[in-house]
């Protein structure tokens, strides 16, 4: 006795199975989309100011003389590990470069903060001529910086010279996404500091 030889799928069962996988593959790619734009999308590190220093001051024949140190925290939001590699501190005073180092190729681990510092020996660099000129300076309250740096107690400064330092800190790198991508990602910060030239003294500073 001959079996009868099955039949072939129909044309319509093999399109009603390609609008299923279909279906189910954009279901899954939505699915990740979200879990990307809620749970893994990169975010921008994080710099904060703690504390700047300023050890030693002198001015000779209108060039000034100095050391400084800045004390920042990096803090890696995301949850993956943020690797630095493009990162550099410049300081400037009037537009013009006193100093400038790279920051060492590095790693944040995910949701950690990592604490760096730097110091700048800067010597004999001329003063800007607005440097010279008096103004009275008088800081009310106290100035702090948004992560808890409490600044300077209240106090009135008779009129004297000043200059200001401003201090730019980029850090550049990438994370890495669901394990399979990696992403740009960039954090920046700027600081003033307003010196007093006659003895050295810190009036005021904004990060």
């Amino acid at each position: 006795m001959r079996s009868n030889p099955q039949k072939p799928p129909s044309g319509r069962t093999n399109l009603a199975s390609c609008i299923v996988a279909t279906i189910f593959l954009i279901f899954v790619v939505i699915i990740m989309l979200v879990v990307y734009f809620t749970v893994f999308k990169p975010n921008d590190p994080k710099i904060s100011v703690n504390a700047i220093q300023l050890p030693s001051f002198s001015v000779t024949n209108d060039t000034v003389n100095f050391k400084i140190s800045l004390y920042v925290t990096v803090k890696n939001p995301n949850r993956a590990a943020f690797s630095h590699y493009d990162s550099t501190v410049q300081l400037l005073h009037s537009g013009s470069q006193m100093g400038f180092m790279f920051i060492p190729a590095g790693k944040v681990q995910a949701g950690q903060t990592q604490d760096m510092s730097a110091t700048f020996s800067v010597q004999s660099f001329p003063l800007a001529p607005k440097a010279a000129a008096a103004e009275t300076t008088t800081v009310s309250g106290r100035i702090g910086l948004p992560d808890g740096f409490n600044g300077f107690p209240s106090n009135a400064h008779p009129a004297r010279a000043t200059m200001e330092i401003e201090s730019r800190m980029k850090m550049g790198g990438r994370v890495g996404v669901l394990h399979f991508f990696t992403h740009h990602v960039e954090a920046k910060s700027v600081c003033r500091v307003v010196i007093a030239v006659s003895d050295g003294s810190m009036l005021r500073f904004h990060c």
